[in-house]
């Protein structure tokens, strides 16, 4: 069975511990590759710092969110002028941090404007993105994140996504693919991947239902590895699951997907020479 390197998501594994201390606990377990869309309660250089204390890459951040409950900004119709600081301060954290993956997050639309005119913000601020992240080097990636896990989210289902993809025509515009979203929404993923895996440039995984470590639900994920290898797949796999009892305990189930290597120990920021 093909291995993929695995990242662990900040927002939801090592939760136990302050966000500046998750870094720390990754690299004892092992991970390489992080990731956390909302890194903005640290300064930038703070996130960097940690990230190379702790011989980590953080892979991808998303934009800020907006106010409490918008889950971004992307798909708001009058919030084109907040959409763009949030991408000009998203580039800057990742250049910062050598983040290569920004993601424009579609939010909740709940005040005014119909879904037509939500589609056609959507699509101009994600191409403002893809243009602003070029200059700078980066890829732009859009995730669908089901109804089940957040309703009223705009970005909803990867055929939605493919769709907005070919509207933006962007050389840097690709999907993070989220196969706990996808179940959620009665996608068949091998198929999905095999028909459009090479739009991926980023993979999160969680077992259905539950949203727990793989094996704890009914996602085929050895067929679905081997549609990520048969398309090509050269990226990580995101870890975005709910421990179901606590973070190192349980990733046993790693042993058998991936090649976990343990770091050389963390170096405090006091004693480094």
């Amino acid at each position: 069975m093909t291995k993929f390197p695995l990242c662990a998501h900040l927002g939801y594994l090592f939760t136990e511990h302050a966000l500046r201390d998750r870094f720390a606990a990754a690299a004892r377990c092992g991970f390489r590759f992080v990731e956390h869309p909302a890194p903005y309660a640290l300064a930038p250089d703070e996130a960097s710092d940690l990230c190379k204390l702790n011989g980590l890459h953080m892979v991808q951040i998303a934009t800020p969110m907006g106010d409490p409950g918008e889950k971004g900004l992307a798909a708001m119709v009058g919030r084109e002028a907040d959409f763009r600081a949030s991408v000009d301060e998203a580039i800057a954290y990742a250049l910062v941090l050598g983040t290569r993956y920004i993601h424009p997050m579609s939010g909740v639309p709940t005040q005014g404007g119909s879904d037509a005119e939500s589609w056609d913000v959507y699509i101009r601020n994600v191409a403002y993105s893809c243009d602003l992240a070029a200059r700078a080097g980066l890829t732009v990636n859009i995730e669908p994140i089901g109804a089940g896990t957040l309703a009223g989210y705009f970005m909803n289902h990867p055929d939605k996504a493919t769709q907005a993809i070919a509207a933006v025509a962007r050389d840097n515009l690709f999907m993070t693919f989220d196969a706990f979203h996808a179940a959620q929404s009665d996608v068949d993923l091998a198929q999905f991947t095999r028909e459009w895996g090479r739009a991926f440039r980023h993979v999160q995984i969680a077992d259905d239902p539950g949203r727990h470590e793989p094996g704890s639900g009914t996602i085929d994920f050895p067929a679905f590895f081997e549609a990520l290898a048969t398309v090509g797949y050269a990226g990580v796999i995101g870890l975005e699951y709910v421990p179901a009892a606590g973070t190192a305990e349980g990733l046993a189930w790693a042993d058998n997907y991936d090649r976990i290597t343990p770091l050389e120990p963390t170096i405090d920021r006091e004693t480094r020479t």
